[in-house]
């Protein structure tokens, strides 16, 4: 089924947990917004703790080399050399992107995909649960976590204008699943795959018994009451755009659901399972819903053991997953930003099942059409016995925050920012876009 019930039960409560309203205090940090042109905000989270420095390699760095065997880092010579990134960080050091990576070496040589590394967290956690916690509400503290009851990006787009009723669908999760980034927002839906259409589980007449049961309204009016806190609001918000949906998507002459056609010569296949929510989602955009953000998984990245062969694959349908959602999304460019996060790096030396334990610093990523792309972005703290964070792991020298303040104030054109992110101060702009 395209929507699970849990989903569909998932969109009414979080109506539940509080209704948001209109940012106070918002200010310029970037652009301004272009209504005439509303951009699109994609967050893929590579949930289990990615290996930033397999992903992308100080690989001349003398101390990398003697801490890691040659198959747990990128290589700077030979047959299975990475791709070399720009950067200015270190400049004795060559980072070099994993030799599975080609396509975001392409991207990245178009000047479309930043890197920010030894990004993270503050906070010291290495709990899988408790990290992505923090960062899907936006904190860097367990006091903060305490008091955060809502997604960040729930209340980034909460500070947006009110829908109108054209915006049939502002906010979409391609998990069965919603992300936490979506905590406190009652207009975004579940949407897994559209291959088969979309309904409500059980067919017409678990449709016909919830649409009785929340009743019937204009998508704008339910949506601002579920922003209220209405949960029937949220219902009917949900079964509204599920329709919407539905009717929209192309059919041929006996009523079946005719085959997503990507453009030509993009290939989701590639990517596996990270290609069916990406091409879900372009298929998504390319009806016009009013789509304003969402949220994208690859998990997979737990490589507590065989980290070598694991990773590899990993990286590969990451690549080919952005690189084909990307190349689909031609027309877009200018309206996409993409940003890539993970909720923690690993150790930086393995341990004896050749895999990696949890650590602190990894990469994240930003590929747009307005990203000033083709380089490593922030401060890097080294590889050093003293410049390790404890002594064993990539220190976090820039704060996830910081790309994420600038990204959202790039989609967003005004935000405050310590409305999205409770407690933080951004520090000057990294400079991710033109």
């Amino acid at each position: 089924m395209s929507v699970s019930r849990r989903s569909l039960i998932q969109g009414t409560a979080i109506a539940l947990g509080c209704g948001l309203a209109p940012l106070p205090g918002l200010r310029r940090l970037l652009f301004a917004a272009e209504p005439e042109t509303e951009r699109i905000l994609v967050v893929l989270h590579l949930r289990g703790g990615c290996d930033g420095l397999n992903l992308l390699s100080p690989a001349s760095d003398a101390d990398f080399i003697a801490a890691r065997n040659s198959d747990l880092r990128v290589l700077a010579d030979g047959s299975d050399a990475g791709h070399a990134i720009v950067h200015s960080q270190a400049a004795a050091t060559e980072f070099r992107l994993h030799a599975a990576a080609g396509a975001l070496a392409e991207l990245c040589d178009a000047k479309h995909l930043a890197f920010i590394h030894a990004a993270g967290l503050i906070d010291t956690t290495r709990s899988h649960f408790v990290a992505t916690d923090m960062i899907e509400h936006g904190v860097a503290d367990s006091a903060a976590l305490n008091r955060t009851a809502t997604g960040w990006l729930a209340r980034a787009m909460a500070s947006r204008s009110a829908p109108s009723a054209a915006d049939v669908v502002r906010g979409v999760s391609t998990s069965n699943v919603p992300s936490g980034v979506w905590s406190g927002d009652a207009s975004a839906i579940s949407v897994a795959d559209l291959a088969n259409g979309l309904a409500a589980p059980g067919g017409p007449a678990t449709s016909l018994v919830l649409e009785q049961l929340y009743g019937v309204s204009g998508s704008a009016a339910a949506a601002a009451d579920a922003a209220a806190g209405d949960p029937a609001a949220a219902g009917r918000l949900t079964l509204q755009s599920m329709a919407t949906i539905d009717a929209r998507l192309a059919r041929d002459a006996h009523g079946k659901y005719v085959a997503y056609a990507a453009e030509p010569g993009v290939n989701y296949d590639a990517a596996y399972e990270l290609g069916r929510p990406l091409k879900t989602l372009a298929q998504l955009i390319k009806l016009d819903l009013g789509l304003q953000a969402a949220t994208v998984d690859l998990g997979g990245w737990d490589t507590h053991e065989y980290q070598p062969g694991r990773f590899h694959n990993q990286v590969e349908r990451l690549s080919q997953g952005l690189s084909a959602f990307y190349n689909d999304m031609g027309r877009y460019h200018d309206r996409l930003v993409v940003v890539v996060v993970t909720e923690f790096g690993r150790r930086l030396r393995s341990n004896r099942s050749n895999g990696t334990d949890h650590g602190r610093g990894s990469v994240m990523m930003v590929l747009g059409g307005k990203v000033a792309g083709g380089k490593i972005y922030g401060r890097w703290p080294g590889l050093k016995a003293e410049q390790l964070e404890e002594g064993v792991d990539l220190a976090v020298a820039n704060d996830y925050r910081q790309s994420l303040t600038e990204v959202v104030a790039h989609w967003h054109g005004e935000i405050n920012a310590a409305n999205i992110f409770p407690g933080f101060k951004p520090a000057p702009n990294l400079g991710l876009f033109v």
